[in-house]
């Protein structure tokens, strides 16, 4: 998790409402209409029934009240607004506890394509959808519980499950493949690569070989080398049936059995001025 943001969240009211700027709803008009018409055909069938089910509207950021009464209505879940950076704890008490953590900002125009931090769009357009579905709010959950009992060291690995599957997880369906991950759902360029490039590794995820994903590197400013697979949202209950001590005896095992080798380059380090 970076340790700084140059954004900073805004304030709800007492009655949970924020006054966003006619700037700040443009952008969010620009980049909704821009990524319906990119998830035509592209993304899965359970993402389209939730976001239907949302109702976004377009020439508006939404109220995250707006957002939680659907949610509630369908899975009990609600949006819970957050500063642009939290903690790992805290993140994971969140989710533990159906509050899906939203950062209250917007992307600048100069960042319109892409910006590490999760602002408002990619938490909404990106996840909210499926958050309306049980198996993925379920194991969303259970994936919060997960972290909140994991020591720091734990968490790293715990980390790539949640890349893995709900930012930049594929489906493998018989109509082809689909994407349910908000990190490629909320990007273009990502939804491309991730479904059609012949350079983009694509395994299957299984009950059975988790502990390969908690072995995979990735980083979080690139496109992804390798992305994992399931064959239908629902796929991800299999994976929730692990308990907590069985999956950080998964952790052990692929801290024992080290990482695999990296597909990407390391990270440039800035240089001093």
């Amino acid at each position: 998790m970076a340790k700084n943001s140059a954004y900073v969240s805004r304030q709800p009211d007492a009655k949970g409402f924020i006054d966003w700027s006619d700037e700040e709803n443009s952008v969010w008009h620009e980049l909704i209409t821009r990524q319906l018409s990119c998830i035509e055909g592209t993304a899965c069938d359970e993402y389209i029934a939730g976001l239907e089910k949302l109702n976004l509207p377009t020439d508006r950021i939404p109220q995250l009240g707006e957002i939680s009464e659907v949610l509630m209505a369908e899975t009990g879940w609600q949006c819970e607004p957050v500063p642009a950076l939290i903690g790992f704890g805290e993140f994971f008490r969140l989710l533990s506890e159906k509050k899906f953590p939203v950062a209250t900002f917007i992307r600048t125009r100069e960042e319109f394509d892409y910006l590490q931090e999760p602002d408002i769009f990619h938490e909404i357009f990106g996840h909210c959808p499926l958050l309306t579905n049980p198996s993925f709010a379920s194991y969303t959950q259970a994936y919060g519980k997960m972290g909140l009992n994991a020591t720091k060291e734990q968490r790293v690995f715990l980390a790539r499950l949640y890349w893995f599957t709900v930012e930049f997880g594929l489906l493998d369906t018989p109509e082809g493949l689909r994407v349910y991950g908000g990190g490629i759902i909320s990007s273009p360029t990502e939804t491309q690569y991730a479904l059609h490039d012949e350079n983009a590794i694509r395994k299957p995820l299984s009950y059975d070989n988790v502990i390969d994903v908690l072995r995979t590197p990735y980083r979080i400013d690139i496109l992804q080398p390798i992305y994992y697979m399931l064959t239908k949202v629902s796929d991800l209950d299999e994976i929730r049936k692990y308990e907590i001590d069985e999956i950080f005896e998964l952790v052990e095992q692929a801290k024992s059995l080290g990482l695999f080798e990296a597909r990407f380059p390391p990270k440039e380090e800035k240089q001093a001025s």
